[in-house]
């Protein structure tokens, strides 16, 4: 369900009636460049996976929004994506948040590659980084006694 209380199953029986209203409201948004208001609040909600309960690491975030929004977002996502097609934007070989690709498609168009070249007589050389380090990493537990205090204090000063 999203923030506006209205289920997805309600928008399906519905969607003879809502969707030249739907899209409307889309072509005004896109001419204005602007999106409406209430397709932008969210509802974060928390939700418990496994494992040790006091482990911020054992939840994750589900933000919800509203149902049309998202059904907007993903018009919107797939007129990009089939331009992005279209006129070979991005290359084949990248596969990187690519539907239908992934770290294994990747990784198979690599080793057919590296074989293709060994069988042909060529001497191939791979050389493997690892650049995790380079990236910021924020410890969770230390962050979550932070948003804690910021929460307490919130409340204590706010009354």
């Amino acid at each position: 369900m999203g923030t506006d209380g209205i289920h997805p199953r309600a928008l399906r029986e519905l969607v003879e009636v809502l969707t030249k209203l739907f899209s409307t409201i889309c072509q005004q948004s896109w001419l204005t460049r602007e999106v409406p208001v209430d397709w932008r609040l969210e509802n974060v909600m928390v939700i418990y996976k496994k494992g040790w309960k006091e482990d911020p690491g054992n939840y994750r975030c589900v933000n919800l929004t509203l149902v049309l929004g998202e059904v907007m977002e993903q018009i919107v996502l797939s007129a990009i994506t089939q331009h992005v097609q279209d006129n070979q934007v991005i290359r084949p070989s990248h596969h990187g948040f690519m539907k239908g690709r992934s770290c294994l498609t990747n990784l198979i168009s690599f080793y057919d590659k590296m074989t293709c070249l060994v069988d042909e007589g060529k001497a191939v050389d791979v050389v493997y980084l690892d650049f995790s380090k380079s990236f910021d990493t924020i410890s969770t537990a230390f962050s979550w006694r932070n948003w804690l205090l910021m929460a307490w204090m919130s409340v204590h000063f706010t009354g």
